[in-house]
């Protein structure tokens, strides 16, 4: 995966998933069904975004929508507001930085890019990472272990693991 551009050093929470995913103990706890992603600007250079989306929770299915000032702020509400619906604890989690890198500039627009997201929930801090070609797709794979590894740890914390 590092070959690909994944780095694990600055996600510590990705790593974890990946781990747990290896062991056989990971059990999502959403499934995304998709989304749509619809950008807009303006003469006067405003910037809005408006994100679809669709997930099933243990065979629930969700559709929510919501406006970001881009595309990613855009589909992180509509996740978060879809999933607050069955796990209200996501109303804490706030992306706390988000960070992009190119990894092979030769490659211009159509080079992998690595998005490192840091969420925290007030009382704990975690890193996850999503690379792909596509820069909201890696987003959104930084944007969903975020949201399952603060899953995780509330599951665990209620079980007293």
């Amino acid at each position: 995966m590092e070959h690909e551009g994944y780095q694990f050093e600055g996600a510590e929470a990705s790593f974890e998933l990946i781990i747990r995913k290896q062991l056989g103990v990971y059990k999502p706890f959403f499934e995304l069904e998709h989304f749509k992603i619809i950008g807009e600007q303006t003469n006067e250079k405003d910037h809005s975004a408006s994100a679809l989306i669709k997930i099933r929770v243990g065979g629930m299915p969700e559709i929510t929508a919501a406006e970001g000032v881009g595309p990613v702020h855009a589909l992180d509400k509509a996740l978060r507001k879809a999933l607050e619906v069955f796990y209200p604890s996501l109303a804490k989690v706030h992306l706390t930085d988000y960070k992009v890198r190119v990894m092979d500039e030769s490659a211009a627009t159509s080079s992998r890019v690595r998005v490192l997201i840091e969420s925290g929930d007030g009382e704990e801090s975690w890193s996850t990472v999503g690379v792909s070609k596509d820069i909201i797709e890696a987003s959104w794979l930084a944007l969903v272990d975020s949201m399952e590894y603060k899953l995780i740890k509330d599951f665990e914390k209620k079980k007293g693991v």
